[in-house]
């Protein structure tokens, strides 16, 4: 069976949490180079704030998509929990496209 087309706010969704993902990284890269060779903090600084507006714009998007695509409440529960850990909204975002939770008949 052919994957569903990602409604507006299933594409929302995935843009989030790919940024928030990102940030998460770019944020462990620094602190690498704040803690680990002691080269700059510069890494932390930045995304440490990036990281900070990521979070929490994901977090509002889950609880966005989780209105408009009607998700139930595992769902939603699973997608705040997935910012938490790092890079899990990546994997979680996946598994939510699989399922057809991001998709246009939802939304």
């Amino acid at each position: 069976m052919p994957p569903r087309p990602l409604s507006t706010t299933g594409r929302i969704f995935a843009a989030a949490a790919f940024f928030e993902a990102l940030t998460w990284a770019g944020l462990l890269i620094g602190m690498l180079l704040k803690y680990g060779t002691q080269t700059t903090e510069l890494g932390v600084w930045f995304f440490g704030r990036l990281h900070g507006v990521a979070f929490l714009v994901y977090l509002a998007v889950s609880l966005f998509a989780w209105i408009r695509l009607r998700w139930p409440l595992w769902a939603v529960l699973v997608a705040l929990l997935a910012a938490i850990p790092p890079l899990v909204t990546i994997p979680v975002e996946m598994w939510f496209r699989r399922r057809g939770l991001l998709s246009a008949s939802r939304d």
